[in-house]
């Protein structure tokens, strides 16, 4: 830890013990990978037994609103505590969230276990990765960054099912008890093999660190009201309701109060330096543009494989899945590229190819072929590894040990936040298209919003063949809208590194890549 009287913080283990905690780390990560899509196939099976159908949804709103407000928090811990006393904590706090969630009652009791799980998920997903930089020169970064991104691609794929097989075969409260075996064995790992080295000790007289209690609880509440505005916001409520106006105005004014709190803390959550610096401010930019696109894939994609094209749950997964299965590959290809062309030019080509895909999307023909749209799918994939992964290795080489913690969580909370403007966002987009769509509709009484015409699609027997055609074609349209929303978003990605982005990442050499750069 960088600080008054004490020396910076070498790397956590050699080359050799590096085997134990990297599985330590894959395990980690796949707890928190796994569990967003898993629940989702159990939901129908937990809503029948503990009732809540109108507000099952925050079952993963309140676990997103955890994750995304931790992190800065976390991250900054890590840098002043250390890694490891942060990732136990975090896995110990995720295992006792899902024992919780394995118990509940009733929803009210599973949203409220879901944000404990949520917490810990927080320090899982910033500890992690943080880890893995430290563990790994830059040249050999990649290895393990290949290593993690397998790790979602393998959750994605396997989560369905094993949540599928539950709900069929045994209890929806088993796909929270199977995090236990997983992360004991993660727990384990990292208490034996993760040694991270002894610190200087500080000066006769040197301030020891404090925690910026303050400035923590002002993030969690500014994160707070303005994640469940986004969330709620066009859901449970109109937009220019009382209920969102007003936890819109609260997270402004919480935000000028955290920008106070952190301007006068020692020890600020959130540093000012995070967003003064060029390379890390231009990072945080494009990927919390990149977090709006994903919204696109990731939300509306199933929604047209089913209600366009027709296929069931399990098909359109797969349309999906096919992102992750190359996402990995290019980004362990990455490395190649952006040590010959450096990183801001390997992320500007990654988000040029993307802008062309999402742009290719709306040419597809209607109704279309399920391998056109997986096609596009494994296109994206490709072109999103090579510009996600050059930008993270390179923010993380541009900052010593003792600010990598917090550089990590304010990359990770920034792509967070972009995916929770992207589902509002986009969410409007979907709904005004399909509202002028359903104006001129050739019959009264159809469906008024995606949900509900989602819905009316899986089981079209009480609708005309016209007008079954005119809702899939309205979906269609409003899914097309969506994903040149999503071009928007990437063209906002490459004018922040052709414009704010340094044209060189100011790396620090091995030698010196345990100091932190002057703020």
């Amino acid at each position: 830890m960088s600080g008054p009287g004490v020396g910076p913080a070498p790397s956590p283990e050699t080359p050799r013990g590096r085997g134990p905690v990297v599985a330590a780390l894959m395990l980690g990560m796949a707890l928190a990978a796994i569990d967003g899509t898993i629940v989702s196939t159990a939901v129908p099976q937990i809503v029948g037994d503990l009732g809540g159908f109108s507000v099952f949804s925050w079952l993963f709103s309140g676990y997103l609103l955890a994750v995304t407000v931790s992190l800065p928090v976390y991250g900054k811990l890590s840098d002043t505590f250390g890694r490891k006393p942060v990732l136990i904590a975090g896995i110990a706090l995720f295992l006792f969230g899902s024992v919780l969630c394995a118990a509940a009652w009733n929803m009210a009791a599973l949203i409220a276990f879901r944000v404990v799980q949520g917490l810990g998920g927080g320090a899982l997903q910033g500890t992690v990765q943080t880890i893995a930089a430290d563990l790994y020169p830059l040249r050999e970064r990649p290895k393990i960054q290949a290593k993690l991104s397998t790790v979602w691609a393998t959750s994605a794929v396997a989560g369905p099912v094993i949540g599928g097989l539950f709900a069929v075969y045994a209890d929806w409260r088993w796909i929270f008890l199977i995090n236990l075996p997983i992360g004991a064995l993660a727990l384990w790992l990292v208490v034996r093999h993760l040694h991270e080295p002894a610190r200087t000790r500080r000066a006769a007289g040197a301030p020891r660190p404090r925690i910026d209690w303050a400035g923590a609880l002002a993030v969690f509440a500014t994160g707070t009201l303005l994640l469940t505005a986004l969330v709620q916001g066009g859901v449970a409520w109109p937009w220019l309701s009382a209920p969102s106006l007003g936890l819109l105005a609260g997270s402004v004014v919480l935000g000028a109060l955290t920008v106070v709190i952190e301007r006068r803390a020692a020890e600020p959550i959130i540093p000012g330096w995070v967003w003064r610096r060029r390379t890390i401010a231009s990072v945080n930019l494009a990927l919390g543009a990149m977090g709006l696109l994903m919204v696109a894939p990731t939300v509306f994609l199933p929604t047209y494989a089913q209600s366009v094209l027709g296929l069931g749950p399990i098909a359109a997964g797969f349309v999906l899945s096919v992102m992750t299965l190359s996402w990995p590959v290019s980004a362990a290809f990455s490395n190649r590229v952006y040590n010959r062309i450096g990183f801001r030019r390997t992320a500007i080509i990654g988000m040029s190819c993307a802008l062309l895909i999402l742009l290719a999307f709306p040419l597809l023909p209607y109704p279309g072929e399920p391998w056109q749209p997986a096609l596009i799918m494994l296109l994206l994939g490709a072109a999103l590894g090579l510009f996600q992964l050059p930008l993270i290795v390179g923010v993380q080489s541009t900052v010593g040990w003792a600010e990598r913690g917090t550089t990590t969580a304010s990359v990770l909370f920034c792509r967070q936040v972009g995916q929770s403007v992207g589902a509002a966002l986009f969410g409007a987009v979907a709904n005004g298209v399909l509202a002028s769509r359903l104006a001129a509709a050739p019959v009264p009484g159809l469906p008024g919003d995606l949900d509900a015409i989602s819905h009316a699609l899986d089981d079209p027997g009480g609708l005309s063949a016209a007008a079954t055609d005119y809702l899939r074609r309205a979906v269609d349209a409003a899914v097309d809208h969506v994903y040149l929303g999503a071009a928007g978003a990437a063209a906002l990605a490459l004018l922040v590194l052709v414009f704010v982005a340094p044209r060189r990442f100011p790396v620090l050499t091995e030698e010196a890549g345990n100091d932190a750069p002057a703020p």
